[in-house]
């Protein structure tokens, strides 16, 4: 059984029958009710996750529990007539300014930060690596100067 065909059998559409004809009959009917109902939706709504490998005109859709609309593995929001012009178009810089910095609060928030170990750990690693590469650099350049002296003289 399809996923289209559970979605539309957990809304209740498509009757629950073991007769494999009714259920095609079902399926086809509700596959061409579902066509229609992309049509109109896709006009209404924005896709919002991940596109799915079959082709655009193959797709269907169906509801889900939360009122967004999924077309062949598409989830798709309906979009909201409000529209929230106020903060984004704003010539104030204190509003524009406030706005930036309650998105840099947002992000930070969805940061993994190190622990102190991880933090110790990735310090003296850096601090090897800086004290290495200075040593190799400064006898490079050590080295070139004893060779510029030895061949010019």
């Amino acid at each position: 059984m399809s996923r289209r065909d559970r979605a539309a059998r957990a809304k209740g559409s498509v009757p629950d029958t073991d007769n494999t004809d009714a259920e095609a009959t079902d399926a086809d009917t509700t596959a061409n009710a579902d066509s229609v109902d992309a049509t109109s939706a896709d006009s209404d709504a924005r896709p919002s996750g991940k596109r799915s490998s079959t082709p655009r005109g193959k797709r269907s859709a169906a509801a889900d529990t939360d009122g967004a609309t999924t077309a062949g593995g598409v989830a798709l929001k309906e979009r909201s007539t409000r529209t929230d012009t106020s903060t984004a178009t704003s010539r104030n810089p204190f509003v524009r300014l406030w706005t930036f910095l309650r998105q840099v609060v947002g992000e930070l928030k969805k940061v993994i930060w190190p622990t102190r170990s991880e933090m110790v750990r990735y310090t003296i690693i850096v601090l090897i690596f800086v004290v290495v590469m200075t040593a190799f650099i400064s006898g490079i350049d050590l080295g070139f100067a004893k060779a510029v002296l030895w061949l010019f003289g």
